[in-house]
Protein backbone atom coordinates (compact mmCIF):
# COMPACT_ATOMS: atom_id res chain seq x y z
CA UNK A 1 0.00 0.00 0.00
CA UNK A 2 1.14 3.54 -0.61
CA UNK A 3 1.59 5.48 2.72
CA UNK A 4 -0.38 8.48 3.37
CA UNK A 5 0.58 11.68 4.84
CA UNK A 6 -1.99 13.24 6.62
CA UNK A 7 -2.53 16.75 9.34
CA UNK A 8 -4.04 17.29 12.66
CA UNK A 9 -3.94 20.69 15.01
CA UNK A 10 -3.10 20.62 18.24
CA UNK A 11 -2.09 23.16 20.98
CA UNK A 12 1.85 23.72 21.62
CA UNK A 13 3.97 25.72 24.05
CA UNK A 14 7.13 27.83 22.62
CA UNK A 15 9.47 30.36 25.33
CA UNK A 16 10.84 33.37 24.21
CA UNK A 17 13.42 36.10 25.93
CA UNK A 18 13.12 39.57 27.03
CA UNK A 19 15.66 41.86 28.36
CA UNK A 20 15.42 45.16 30.27
CA UNK A 21 11.71 46.11 31.47
CA UNK A 22 8.81 47.65 29.38
CA UNK A 23 8.11 50.55 31.53
CA UNK A 24 6.87 54.30 31.17
CA UNK A 25 10.70 55.51 30.28
CA UNK A 26 10.44 53.06 27.18
CA UNK A 27 11.08 53.98 24.04
CA UNK A 28 11.77 51.51 21.59
CA UNK A 29 10.11 47.70 21.59
CA UNK A 30 12.56 45.53 19.62
CA UNK A 31 11.51 42.27 18.40
CA UNK A 32 14.47 40.46 17.09
CA UNK A 33 14.66 37.26 15.27
CA UNK A 34 18.09 34.84 15.35
CA UNK A 35 19.61 32.77 12.98
CA UNK A 36 20.16 29.65 12.20
CA UNK A 37 21.60 27.63 14.92
CA UNK A 38 21.52 30.41 17.64
CA UNK A 39 19.14 30.48 20.95
CA UNK A 40 16.87 33.00 22.05
CA UNK A 41 18.99 33.86 25.05
CA UNK A 42 21.88 33.70 23.29
CA UNK A 43 20.79 36.24 20.94
CA UNK A 44 19.52 38.49 23.17
CA UNK A 45 22.61 39.20 24.44
CA UNK A 46 23.55 41.41 21.01
CA UNK A 47 21.54 43.52 22.94
CA UNK A 48 23.28 44.40 26.26
CA UNK A 49 24.82 48.06 25.10
CA UNK A 50 21.48 49.82 24.86
CA UNK A 51 20.34 51.95 27.22
CA UNK A 52 18.03 49.52 29.38
CA UNK A 53 16.20 52.25 30.90
CA UNK A 54 14.77 53.23 27.16
CA UNK A 55 15.36 49.81 24.97
CA UNK A 56 12.80 46.95 25.67
CA UNK A 57 14.07 43.61 23.47
CA UNK A 58 12.34 40.39 22.70
CA UNK A 59 13.32 37.57 20.68
CA UNK A 60 11.74 35.54 20.02
CA UNK A 61 12.84 31.36 20.03
CA UNK A 62 12.39 29.46 16.78
CA UNK A 63 10.51 26.06 17.43
CA UNK A 64 12.61 23.45 15.76
CA UNK A 65 15.72 22.88 18.27
CA UNK A 66 18.51 20.44 16.91
CA UNK A 67 22.25 19.29 18.16
CA UNK A 68 25.01 21.63 16.86
CA UNK A 69 27.87 18.66 17.02
CA UNK A 70 28.36 15.49 17.16
CA UNK A 71 28.64 15.03 21.17
CA UNK A 72 25.26 16.78 21.67
CA UNK A 73 26.54 18.88 24.10
CA UNK A 74 25.31 22.69 22.18
CA UNK A 75 21.37 22.95 20.94
CA UNK A 76 20.81 25.32 17.91
CA UNK A 77 17.00 26.19 16.19
CA UNK A 78 15.73 26.53 12.92
CA UNK A 79 12.62 28.86 11.85
CA UNK A 80 11.99 26.88 8.77
CA UNK A 81 13.35 24.02 6.03
CA UNK A 82 12.20 23.79 2.68
CA UNK A 83 10.05 20.70 4.01
CA UNK A 84 6.65 21.12 4.23
CA UNK A 85 7.58 25.32 4.45
CA UNK A 86 3.96 27.10 3.66
CA UNK A 87 2.59 25.25 6.89
CA UNK A 88 5.39 25.94 8.66
CA UNK A 89 5.45 29.30 8.10
CA UNK A 90 2.11 29.88 9.17
CA UNK A 91 2.75 28.08 12.36
CA UNK A 92 5.62 30.37 12.89
CA UNK A 93 3.51 33.45 11.95
CA UNK A 94 1.08 32.26 14.32
CA UNK A 95 3.65 31.90 17.08
CA UNK A 96 4.81 35.32 16.51
CA UNK A 97 1.22 37.11 16.61
CA UNK A 98 1.07 35.22 20.40
CA UNK A 99 4.04 36.92 21.69
CA UNK A 100 3.07 40.22 20.09
CA UNK A 101 -0.10 39.69 21.57
CA UNK A 102 1.49 38.58 24.85
CA UNK A 103 3.89 41.78 25.33
CA UNK A 104 1.15 44.34 24.87
CA UNK A 105 3.32 46.77 23.25
CA UNK A 106 2.21 50.54 23.89
CA UNK A 107 1.35 52.39 20.84
CA UNK A 108 3.73 55.28 22.17
CA UNK A 109 6.86 53.10 21.39
CA UNK A 110 8.78 52.95 18.52
CA UNK A 111 8.38 49.23 16.93
CA UNK A 112 11.54 48.09 15.59
CA UNK A 113 11.71 44.68 13.96
CA UNK A 114 15.05 42.97 12.93
CA UNK A 115 16.08 39.39 11.12
CA UNK A 116 19.15 38.35 11.54
CA UNK A 117 20.39 35.93 8.67
CA UNK A 118 17.58 32.92 8.37
CA UNK A 119 15.53 35.41 10.99
CA UNK A 120 15.42 38.03 7.94
CA UNK A 121 13.26 35.56 5.93
CA UNK A 122 11.18 35.18 9.01
CA UNK A 123 11.08 39.16 9.41
CA UNK A 124 9.91 39.95 6.03
CA UNK A 125 7.48 37.40 6.10
CA UNK A 126 5.69 38.61 8.93
CA UNK A 127 5.92 41.67 8.72
CA UNK A 128 4.53 41.48 4.66
CA UNK A 129 1.79 38.96 5.79
CA UNK A 130 0.34 40.38 9.07
CA UNK A 131 1.18 44.30 8.11
CA UNK A 132 2.90 44.91 11.08
CA UNK A 133 3.47 48.58 11.66
CA UNK A 134 6.80 49.52 12.76
CA UNK A 135 9.19 52.08 13.18
CA UNK A 136 11.81 50.39 11.68
CA UNK A 137 12.55 47.41 9.55
CA UNK A 138 15.83 46.20 9.87
CA UNK A 139 16.92 42.97 7.61
CA UNK A 140 20.47 42.09 8.48
CA UNK A 141 23.19 39.53 6.42
CA UNK A 142 19.86 37.53 5.41
CA UNK A 143 17.77 36.68 2.22
CA UNK A 144 13.97 38.12 1.13
CA UNK A 145 11.80 35.07 0.72
CA UNK A 146 11.01 34.82 -3.54
CA UNK A 147 7.45 34.98 -2.61
CA UNK A 148 7.26 38.62 -1.30
CA UNK A 149 6.22 41.36 -3.49
CA UNK A 150 6.11 45.12 -3.76
CA UNK A 151 2.95 45.27 -3.24
CA UNK A 152 2.84 43.44 0.72
CA UNK A 153 5.30 46.45 1.46
CA UNK A 154 3.09 49.26 0.11
CA UNK A 155 1.42 49.78 3.90
CA UNK A 156 5.12 50.26 4.94
CA UNK A 157 5.78 53.52 2.55
CA UNK A 158 2.08 54.67 3.65
CA UNK A 159 3.86 54.69 7.79
CA UNK A 160 6.93 56.20 6.89
CA UNK A 161 8.65 53.07 8.26
CA UNK A 162 12.55 53.16 7.92
CA UNK A 163 13.91 49.67 6.11
CA UNK A 164 17.94 49.31 6.66
CA UNK A 165 19.46 46.20 4.76
CA UNK A 166 22.42 45.30 6.56
CA UNK A 167 25.41 43.00 5.71
CA UNK A 168 29.37 42.42 5.91
CA UNK A 169 31.46 42.56 2.46
CA UNK A 170 32.94 39.52 3.22
CA UNK A 171 29.41 37.58 4.23
CA UNK A 172 30.82 33.80 3.19
CA UNK A 173 27.22 33.14 2.36
CA UNK A 174 26.79 36.12 -0.37
CA UNK A 175 28.07 35.51 -3.53
CA UNK A 176 28.44 38.06 -5.78
CA UNK A 177 25.99 36.54 -7.85
CA UNK A 178 23.34 36.63 -4.96
CA UNK A 179 24.77 39.86 -4.09
CA UNK A 180 23.70 41.23 -7.64
CA UNK A 181 19.99 38.97 -7.05
CA UNK A 182 19.02 39.87 -3.64
CA UNK A 183 20.00 44.04 -4.59
CA UNK A 184 17.68 43.80 -7.37
CA UNK A 185 14.96 42.27 -4.93
CA UNK A 186 15.48 44.72 -2.33
CA UNK A 187 14.81 47.55 -5.27
CA UNK A 188 11.73 45.75 -6.53
CA UNK A 189 10.51 45.55 -2.96
CA UNK A 190 11.24 49.01 -1.83
CA UNK A 191 11.88 51.35 -4.68
CA UNK A 192 15.53 52.87 -3.46
CA UNK A 193 13.52 53.29 0.07
CA UNK A 194 15.72 51.18 1.60
CA UNK A 195 18.94 52.00 3.10
CA UNK A 196 21.62 49.26 2.32
CA UNK A 197 24.69 49.21 4.92
CA UNK A 198 27.87 47.47 3.68
CA UNK A 199 30.36 47.11 6.94
CA UNK A 200 33.58 45.54 6.77
CA UNK A 201 33.21 42.18 8.18
CA UNK A 202 31.40 38.61 7.47
CA UNK A 203 28.29 36.98 8.67
CA UNK A 204 28.22 38.67 12.24
CA UNK A 205 25.98 40.88 14.34
CA UNK A 206 27.87 43.76 15.16
CA UNK A 207 27.16 45.82 18.27
CA UNK A 208 27.96 49.18 17.56
CA UNK A 209 25.36 48.95 13.91
CA UNK A 210 23.22 48.23 16.61
CA UNK A 211 23.49 51.24 18.22
CA UNK A 212 23.71 53.44 15.34
CA UNK A 213 20.30 52.07 14.17
CA UNK A 214 18.49 54.78 17.26
CA UNK A 215 21.06 57.14 17.09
Amino acid sequence: MTPSENTITYSTTNSYTTLNTLSDTTENVWIVLHGLGYLSRYFIRHFEGLPADKNYIIAPQAPSKYYLNATYTHVGASWLTKEDRQRETQNVMTYLDAVLDAEQIPKTCNLIILGFSQGVSIASRWVAKRQIKCAQLVLYAGGIPDELQASDFDFLHKDKTKVSIIVGNEDEYLTEERRKTELAKIEKLFGGKAGVLIFEGGHEMKSDLIHNLIG
